[in-house]
């Protein structure tokens, strides 16, 4: 696995990068630091000069990735957009996200449970609070007569389980293109609650 850093990366950044592919490949709790600082071709404790813990770098990931995915719905709440147009524009985000971030995002949606306490009950909230945002869209749909939707929250457990599963298949050099995904999945999806 081990890659070499871009000549602009710092080395707290590659620490970063390659602890994400370490975690997306072994698991958060099978990674040591004496794994990571293998893969960096560095004695174990020079790592510690440049972060403090290996649950520093699974906070960094969680909360960071959380962040990315909120940004992308911030757009969405701005524009008078139809139901349909919200949810298919919330989608595109979230897929778009995955795509570009694809072992982030797979730290991020397999690892938080590692988090420890306070972070543990942060990271569920703002997940929560994510979920919640899929969970306006859809409502304001069924309100307007838009979407047709027995259970909202069963709904968006089940549009958010069928959008994070991509990452575990999404390749750059596939068939299809973010753009491409987001739009198949969209169609599918909300012709499901239409």
């Amino acid at each position: 696995m081990m890659v070499e850093a871009p000549k602009t990366e710092s080395r707290k950044e590659q620490i970063y990068r390659v602890a994400i592919t370490l975690f997306r490949e072994k698991g958060y709790i099978a990674s040591s630091m004496r794994d990571l600082a293998k893969e960096l071709n560095i004695e174990a404790p020079s790592l510690y000069s440049h972060i403090k813990s290996k649950e520093e770098i699974l906070q960094k990931v969680c909360f960071e990735m959380a962040e990315t995915f909120f940004h992308g719905l911030n757009d969405i709440e701005k524009r008078n957009f139809s139901a349909k147009s919200r949810l298919e524009a919330a989608i595109h985000s979230h897929i778009n996200v995955i795509c570009e971030h694809k072992d982030a995002v797979a730290v991020f949606l397999n690892e938080w449970r590692h988090l420890s306490q306070p972070h543990y009950s942060d990271f569920v909230q703002l997940r929560n609070q994510y979920e919640e945002k899929f969970h306006t869209y859809i409502k304001f749909g069924v309100d307007k007569g838009e979407f047709r939707v027995a259970d909202v929250n069963f709904a968006v457990l089940t549009i958010l389980s069928s959008l994070n599963w991509t990452y575990n298949w999404y390749k750059e050099s596939g068939k299809m293109k973010p753009e491409e995904i987001a739009s198949n999945l969209s169609e599918i999806l909300i012709k499901g609650i239409s």
